[in-house]
């Protein structure tokens, strides 16, 4: 795994091998990785990813963080409660040198509490597959403050999430067994 764009490009990641399926880590691939950036960067939406709060939910290694990092976010917060992915995202934090502009958080993404701060511009969910975990981890969020208003949510999943109240689809494209889907908050 590299990041593929901006001024980290060609970076190589840690290795994950093929994942670890016990602790839930299942990369993205490099291609539906790009895809996801050419859709965020090039889509009728307004590029969501300069200067942006960015927030990596059920993480894994990190690389939808670094990326967005790599193309001109502001700052990434990682969460994930896995001890392998954390140890993995360590190494890939080092590697782009980004220890000043992110956050690595062990917690449940599915029971985030209250959010202290302001709402994140840019969201990233990428569940385990076929759980249910990413429909609780998007209540848990808007219920608890960690969306800004106008936000792009990146949703990751085997199939089509289910409609959630409060958000509307932008956009939803398949690439292999993975299903992207973007959301905004629905504006009153």
């Amino acid at each position: 795994m590299r990041i593929i764009g901006g001024n980290l490009r060609g970076l190589k990641l840690a290795d994950v091998g093929a994942g670890d399926t016990a602790a839930h880590l299942r990369p993205t691939t490099d291609r539906v990785r790009e895809s996801i950036f050419n859709l965020l960067v090039n889509g009728t939406h307004g590029n969501p990813i300069p200067g942006a709060r960015v927030l990596d939910l059920f993480a894994g290694t990190g690389a939808l963080g670094l990326e967005a990092l790599s193309r001109g976010a502001g700052r990434v917060a990682f969460v994930d409660d896995g001890v392998a992915a954390r140890a993995l995202l360590r190494q890939n934090i080092e590697k782009a040198r980004a220890m000043g502009v992110t956050d690595v958080w062990r917690r449940d993404a599915t029971k985030l509490g209250e959010n202290r701060g302001p709402g994140f511009d840019l969201i990233f969910l990428d569940p385990p597959y076929g759980k249910g975990l990413g429909e609780q981890a998007i209540a848990s969020a808007m219920a608890n403050g960690w969306i800004a208003p106008g936000a792009m949510i990146v949703w990751e999943e085997s199939s089509a999430p289910p409609a959630v109240t409060g958000l509307e689809r932008i956009d939803q494209r398949k690439y292999g067994d993975t299903v992207i889907t973007l959301l905004r908050p629905e504006t009153a």
